[in-house]
């Protein structure tokens, strides 16, 4: 087994796809993303898992809503202080 593989933070899954659904990329480089996405993760608790669809039998609709919530606020954060450090 190879842990850096098989094992992975879920909410790296929910930053992303939150990036994705709101076209970040039309409007940031690559790079300024991937710093974007740093800065939310390190906001963000850890749920590791092996594989995506383990989430869909644990979480329920309430608990995926939070944690959506959560992500959408720590890109917020993440984004307005690298607006403030002129990364942008």
């Amino acid at each position: 087994m190879q842990l850096d593989l098989d094992i992975h933070n879920f909410y790296e899954h929910l930053v992303v796809e939150h990036l994705e659904d709101n076209k970040y990329s039309r409007d940031y480089e690559k790079e300024f993303l991937a710093d974007l996405c740093c800065l939310a993760l390190t906001q963000l608790p850890a749920r590791y898992i092996r594989h995506d669809i383990d989430m869909a039998f644990f979480l329920n609709a309430d608990e995926r809503k939070q944690m959506s919530e959560e992500v959408e606020e720590a890109i917020a954060l993440a984004l307005s202080y690298l607006k403030s450090k002129g990364e942008d």
